[in-house]
């Protein structure tokens, strides 16, 4: 699922992916059927610099009306280099979200071991509203600007300011999205993603999907089990928790994750000088906040913008020295440079499209609650032994309470005719906590999970952990899955993405793209 902190969705990623040169051939009016790709160049540095082609497809607005408006999605590819023999067809990709553009995507297949992501033709696309597709959905530019209300409703005043702000920013969307606004749901997506299989020529595809990507994969098996080649779920979202509960349930996990955070920089207290155990560190984090809300930092950092920037350490392992750092500058010195660096400034349209979006489809995938009584009630009752991240995770999505489109009925995901699947997730990913996990490899009786034990990482593979990827290469090679034991547990135990010096250096590969790079150009 998408990152729950207004600024992270944007801080973290350096690079803004441009439109895309090629046009979309012209459908067949009144049949649906997409017409082939017409691949040109990409605008975006990057993906010229992987070698990938960019083009559009064109797809229904709504696919109970195929001959009626259209809308097109934006997708890139890098071609496979093995040779025929070894070819093992399309291999489509998806950052997460939702709200993730997933241009950059075919990166993927560099970092399979053993040149395995060779032998794919690899395929990124910005789903429907999003990025260079068109149109792309955008609401209010400001609207995660520096300085907001507190996301503790400490007082009334609090509360009714974010109340009213949520509802705005709907009924700005409303009056944004107009006719697509009513057909965002995941289950539309998994329309484009067979869209697109279609305009590839392909009987089957291959899928690499992470955090809320594993979302798009169950539903697409679900529905077309047949078309299923190979599929690999990093960072597995719980199907039976759409999306009210889904939320709860980050809520705690998201506490108890970062704690894991706070011991690692009471371990590095000679570097960061925040304290020497975990507890230290929490209790300062917390001070900062209350001392934020009367004077926030460079009159722009608010508790609210700095809940988001220490959210992120939650995410990633990655980010611990950088949100480490910029906060003790902050705390031991008054410097608010990393502070303000580490947040989207607003005004910044690619941030608000991935929030726009996430709202768009988690809004009207299902049923949220009206009564505020029931968010207000459940956040409360979550705060008071989990308070890290209850309140903004509820603010976040509060907007759907206020939602202007119809709200759907999720699909119930059932795996049993799906081929053999891999799944991948840390013990404490708190973006998607490891119980979903389990619970998909229940509804899918084909897979195999492989956990990364004790990790606090969300979807972190290809990241260079050979018990991990090495897994993958083997699945992606020749369809070669460790054994499924019995019982209710992962199937193979790996060591977690590591934990960082607290001074961690960047390595780059051939072609300037970091691992770090990888995880940011990702979504993850």
């Amino acid at each position: 699922m998408r990152k729950i902190v207004a600024a992270a969705a944007g801080l973290l990623l350096g690079v803004a992916l441009l439109p895309v040169a090629a046009e979309a051939q012209t459908p067949e009016r009144g049949s649906g059927t997409p017409g082939p790709v017409t691949w040109g160049v990409c605008d975006d540095p990057r993906l010229l610099q992987i070698g990938a082609e960019c083009g559009f497809v064109r797809v229904p607005l709504d696919y109970a009306r195929p001959g009626g408006d259209t809308i097109e999605l934006a997708v890139s590819r890098v071609r496979h280099s093995s040779s025929e023999q070894d070819y093992q067809g399309v291999m489509l990709t998806n950052p997460g979200g939702p709200g993730g553009s997933g241009l950059i995507m075919p990166v993927l297949g560099r970092f399979v071991p053993g040149g395995v992501g060779a032998n794919y033709d690899w395929i990124g696309f910005d789903p429907r509203g999003v990025g260079s597709s068109r149109p792309a959905l955008t609401c209010d530019v400001d609207y995660t600007g520096y300085n907001r209300p507190d996301y503790v409703p400490s007082t009334p005043q609090i509360e009714k300011a974010w109340l009213s702000k949520v509802k705005e920013y709907a009924e700005a969307c409303d009056k944004a999205g107009g006719p697509l606004l009513d057909h965002m749901k995941t289950t539309d997506t998994v329309a484009d993603m067979d869209s697109i299989r279609r305009a590839l020529g392909a009987k089957k595809i291959n899928f690499y999907g992470f955090s809320y990507g594993t979302y798009l994969g169950q539903v697409y098996a679900t529905v077309h089990p047949e078309r299923v080649g190979r599929m690999v779920l990093d960072g597995n979202v719980d199907p039976g928790a759409v999306w009210y509960d889904a939320n709860l349930d980050q809520n705690v996990a998201f506490d108890k994750t970062i704690r894991f955070f706070f011991d690692w920089v009471a371990e590095h207290d000679d570097v960061y000088r925040l304290g020497t155990t975990g507890k230290a560190v929490r209790d300062r984090y917390y001070a900062e906040l209350r001392t934020l809300k009367a004077t926030p930092a460079d009159g722009k950092i608010g508790p609210a913008e700095l809940s988001d920037i220490v959210l992120s350490a939650a995410y990633h392992v990655v980010y611990w020295p950088d949100v480490a750092a910029a906060f003790s500058a902050w705390v031991n010195g008054g410097d608010a440079g990393g502070l303000l660096d580490m947040y989207a400034p607003p005004g910044t349209p690619d941030a608000d499209n991935g929030y726009a979006v996430y709202l768009a489809v988690s809004c009207t995938d299902t049923s949220w609650p009206r009564d505020w009584r029931t968010w207000q009630q459940d956040a409360w009752r979550i705060h008071t032994r989990h308070p890290f991240a209850a309140w903004g995770n509820t603010w976040f999505n509060a907007p759907c309470r206020d939602w202007g489109a119809r709200p759907g009925t999720p699909v119930r995901v059932d795996g049993t005719r799906t081929p053999p699947i891999l799944l991948i997730n840390e013990t404490y990913d708190a973006a998607t906590p490891f119980a979903g996990a389990l619970e998909v490899r229940k509804r899918f009786p084909g897979s195999v999970l492989v956990e990364g034990v004790g990790g606090t990482t969300h979807a972190g593979s290809l990241e260079g952990i050979a018990c991990v990827d090495d897994t993958i290469a083997d699945y992606l090679r020749d369809g070669t899955l460790p054994r499924r034991v019995g019982g209710n547990r992962s199937d193979r135990q790996c060591e977690p993405v590591p934990v960082p010096e607290a001074a961690a250096e960047r390595t780059t590969d051939a072609a300037g793209i970091t691992r770090a790079d990888l995880r940011q150009l990702t979504g993850r």
